[in-house]
């Protein structure tokens, strides 16, 4: 039932439009409540006078913030005023959900008004005859482009990149090219350079505006071009295209196919989506999750993270069998059960600080051949040290609880032994995994902890059964 703003909602009017986030920075329960209403009475023109002056990073929270069954209505009743960018900006399972539930043909003129790179976004998950039906309700010029990038592969920079771009033949004038900017309709609404191009739009070199606009209208092009050094292969991983973005402060970057012809560009916001992706993926990969989003139903998080428990569980299983080999000693001797987990959680603690060094190294190229052997020295040294003072710090604890000084120095000894392992298990295991092409940040995790358990059992149970027999 429609109604007017005054009607249905007057509780705007008496206390002002509800602050969007709250002090925690969520959507306000308040405003959340109002969107509520709005969209159970289908009161479409609140909705577009009020949800549609968000940006698109706050309509997408309020998107998440909204119950799964309300989110296909509130995109129905915004009409034409729906920033379908949003869309980008949600979990890819939300995404998925809200696309999987609308028709082609809306899906199709949604992505029509997007930059291409959005478009691709929000379409390259689809099944293919989805996909080509979508794409099939495009205007050639658009259908091609978005084809063309949807045809490389995951996670490169043709899939990133813009297909909208400013290119201009060497022999255009600075007026020439300016007159074109001011009147060609299909150009994109933000840019930071031109492109210089010949006949075969193969890259020449690149102008940035502030020097376009510093320049007299009779100069040409190619007099204040810049040759391109940083032009970014289509197929080049999009993590690579970061790091080139980060290395020469980019604001933007051409990209080109096999033949050096200029097809899109790399724009620092994608890049910036890019670098958090990764180091978000890194993460949760160091935490043996996966890709997995907030936004997963309870089985898929559960076959997400099953796998790496149960290789967890085998590696848990070999500590174990270690720890079976001193079952008389331990029988014996009830403070080595006790003190047991010290050893090993202090030398997994010790790896992990390592690793997590090491890997997120490996990530931004910030360790290579060239520093690689200072930089396990380092650790090792690091890992020495500590030994030595939790020594110390353990033993006088060991010898104060269980009035033993024997098992005090035993467990001195095991400290140090552990801690120089797990300094380099977690050094060494990333670098190793790095060299044989698998990704450290998924599988280092484990052989860490295997490392440190194994090394921190066996060398705490075999000194003390070496050191009680003598004794």
């Amino acid at each position: 039932m429609a109604g007017t703003e005054e009607t249905l909602h007057p509780e705007i009017h008496e206390t002002g439009r509800p602050e969007i986030y709250n002090e925690e920075g969520w959507i306000d329960q308040g405003y959340l409540e109002v969107v509520e209403r709005a969209i159970e009475d289908g009161d479409a023109d609140f909705l577009r006078a009020d949800a549609g002056r968000l940006h698109q990073s706050e309509l997408a929270d309020l998107l998440v913030a909204l119950p799964a069954e309300r989110r296909p209505e509130f995109i129905r009743l915004m009409g034409e005023e729906f920033d379908f960018t949003a869309l980008t900006e949600v979990d890819d399972s939300i995404r998925h959900e809200i696309v999987e539930r609308m028709p082609n043909a809306q899906i199709a003129t949604a992505v029509e008004g997007l930059d291409s790179d959005d478009a691709v976004y929000i379409l390259e998950d689809l099944d293919e005859e989805d996909q080509a039906d979508i794409l099939a309700r495009l205007p050639f010029t658009e259908r091609i482009r978005l084809r063309r990038s949807l045809e490389y592969p995951e996670e490169t920079a043709g899939r990133r990149m813009q297909t909208e771009f400013v290119a201009v033949p060497p022999f255009w004038s600075v007026g020439q090219t300016i007159d074109y900017m001011r009147e060609e309709k299909n150009l994109p609404d933000s840019f930071a350079q031109v492109f210089v191009v010949d006949p075969t739009f193969r890259l020449i070199g690149t102008v940035d505006l502030d020097r376009i606009l510093r320049s007299s209208r009779d100069v040409k092009a190619e007099d204040v071009m810049h040759e391109t050094r940083h032009a970014i292969p289509a197929t080049m991983d999009q993590e690579e295209a970061a790091l080139l973005f980060q290395q020469y402060d980019l604001l933007s970057a051409a990209v080109v196919d096999e033949n050096d012809r200029l097809v899109g560009v790399l724009t620092i916001d994608d890049v910036v989506d890019v670098i958090q992706e990764e180091a978000e993926e890194d993460i949760m990969r160091l935490g043996g999750v996966g890709d997995e989003e907030l936004s997963y139903t309870v089985l898929r998080t559960t076959r997400a993270r099953f796998l790496w428990l149960l290789i967890n569980l085998a590696t848990a299983l070999l500590a174990s069998f270690v720890i079976s080999w001193f079952d008389a000693p331990i029988h014996d001797m009830v403070s080595l059960a006790v003190l047991m987990p010290i050893v090993a959680s202090m030398g997994g603690n010790a790896g992990t600080q390592t690793m997590t060094v090491a890997v997120r190294a490996l990530a931004t190229r910030d360790l290579d051949i060239y520093n690689v052997t200072r930089i396990v020295r380092r650790e090792t040294a690091v890992g020495l040290l500590n030994g030595l003072v939790f020594a110390a710090i353990m033993g006088a604890i060991t010898v104060f609880w269980f009035t033993n000084t024997n098992l005090g120095m035993v467990i001195g000894a095991a400290m140090i032994i552990n801690l120089i392992a797990a300094a380099l298990a977690g050094i060494l295991i990333p670098l190793v995994l790095h060299r044989m092409g698998t990704d450290p940040a998924v599988a280092s995790t484990v052989f860490v902890t295997t490392v440190t358990d194994v090394v921190g059992f066996f060398s705490f149970l075999g000194l003390a059964s070496w050191w009680f027999r003598l004794h």
